[in-house]
């Protein structure tokens, strides 16, 4: 299995390729087989590939953690 390096790399065809976005910011690729890939500028970090279906799990879990947290932040206040 290849080790993938999102730090380390310079030029992924995939992720350069315009026509895998959705909206121009959303990555979509159901060929790329990552969860999590790096933005095209890669000092901005890394984004999810939302094409995976378990990339819409963490979203989901995520996002249930913030509006439980806020939800609770009201009650304990």
């Amino acid at each position: 299995m290849k080790e993938v390096h999102l730090i380390n790399e310079k030029f992924d065809p995939m992720v350069d390729d315009p026509g895998n976005y959705r909206y121009g910011i959303f990555y979509f690729n159901r060929n790329d087989r990552r969860r999590i890939v790096s933005k095209r500028n890669r000092l901005l970090g890394v984004t999810f590939n939302f094409a995976h279906p378990y990339a819409w799990w963490w979203i989901t879990g995520i996002s249930f953690f913030l509006v439980f947290s806020l939800v609770m932040s009201f009650f304990f206040i």
